[in-house]
């Protein structure tokens, strides 16, 4: 737990230690030391009045698998919620929208998130109808379960925090910022065995190296993501 000012993300999860790595280095930590922002997770088998602090059961229809149950989702929410009030209640799920740099930018402007980890088959499709207001996928392929897609979330939100990162001019030409892959990068040496930094970037004339850079970003997404410039 981090006890910090502006922004709060809570974490609800039924495998906290997933968590601990992911959010307790590099930029995150330090923007929770700065006080940017503060994260707190919770077991969700806490909120479970079952004795055995069971959160699953089995669905109906006959299908495999287990299913997380409604009531301890709905008292960890409603716990969470007596606190402060929540910008977005944010559930994990490969079917899920797609999660990208506009979403992650959008999330970085407000001040209290839910994250609600998915595991097992899945949570009861009531507290997706009910407590959700969000649902995003981080990709087309599942996970053993939303720890994952959260630490990816998060991560991706606190980055864009004014503070996080020493120059902040660095996360506005990241990838994806203005639909374009970030262009080619170099450091020293300017000539490795050979190997030679593009004349442009050694020049010191900032317009044209701005120039060059916007061009080879337009090139890489044209190879890599045409996608994005809305190619086939």
């Amino acid at each position: 737990m981090y006890f910090c000012t502006n922004m709060r993300i809570d974490i609800i999860t039924v495998i906290p230690e997933l968590l601990d790595g992911p959010l307790n280095h590099s930029i995150v930590k330090r923007a929770c030391d700065k006080g940017l922002v503060e994260i707190h997770i919770h077991n969700l088998r806490d909120f479970s009045k079952d004795k055995h602090h069971r959160v699953d059961d089995y669905p109906f229809g006959g299908e495999a698998g287990m299913v997380m149950t409604i009531a301890p989702i709905e008292n960890a929410i409603q716990t969470l919620q007596s606190e402060r009030k929540y910008d977005e209640i944010i559930y994990t799920a490969p079917d899920g929208k797609k999660y990208d740099q506009k979403v992650a930018n959008r999330l970085s402007t407000l001040t209290n998130i839910i994250i609600l980890c998915g595991h097992y088959k899945g949570i009861d499709q009531r507290i997706r109808d009910h407590l959700i207001t969000m649902e995003l996928s981080i990709g087309d392929y599942v996970l053993s379960g939303g720890e994952l897609a959260a630490a990816v979330i998060s991560d991706s939100i606190i980055r864009l925090l004014p503070g996080a990162i020493s120059d902040e001019t660095s996360a506005l030409s990241d990838s994806f910022q203005d639909d374009l892959l970030s262009p080619p990068v170099y450091t020293r040496p300017a000539d490795y065995k050979g190997w030679k930094v593009p004349d442009i970037l050694l020049s010191g004339h900032a317009a044209k190296i701005d120039e060059w850079k916007h061009n080879e970003a337009i090139r890489k997404t044209e190879r890599l993501r045409p996608d994005l410039l809305g190619e086939d």
